[in-house]
């Protein structure tokens, strides 16, 4: 089997972003007719009886407006939603593996050359600070304390 070229990915993988987009569009339209739905369904319960008459005035318009303001807070707190991405718990890793799958791995020799430059220049500057340390600084150090005695 043939291995598909990074823009072939990139088109498959944008394909499947734009069905979880889709599929979440409807998630999201179908919570909101069941809210619809409930809403309905509470809207047409019987009022709560009261004692007194007065209390039925005073729930009713009070009622009335809380509605309204319920209303107009639900039709804000819609807008804040859509702006508020979904809390994605795993997200950030699935994110990660897919970087990792796009990106350009060395080939072995690769790995093998970098790694032994690296050794070799290690090995240089700890000679490097080795013949520094043992043939100028400790010389110089003993020079320096033995003025003083």
């Amino acid at each position: 089997m043939a291995k598909k070229s990074k823009t072939q990915r990139a088109k498959a993988s944008a394909a499947r972003a734009a069905l979880r987009e889709q599929a979440r569009l409807e998630e999201v339209a179908a919570a909101e007719a069941k809210k619809n739905a409930e809403a309905r369904a509470a809207a047409t319960e019987a009022p709560k009886k009261r004692l007194f008459k007065r209390a039925e005035k005073d729930a009713a318009s009070s009622e009335g407006n809380k509605q309204i303001k319920a209303q107009s807070k639900s039709v804000e707190k819609k807008e804040e939603k859509k702006s508020a991405p979904k809390k994605r718990r795993f997200g950030f890793l699935k994110d990660v593996r897919a970087e990792l799958k796009r990106v350009t791995w060395p080939t072995k020799q690769d790995v093998l050359r970098w790694s032994v430059v690296v050794v070799v220049a290690l090995v240089f500057f700890g000679v490097y600070v080795a013949v520094l340390d043992n043939a100028i600084i400790t010389p110089l150090l003993i020079g320096i304390s033995s003025l003083g005695a």
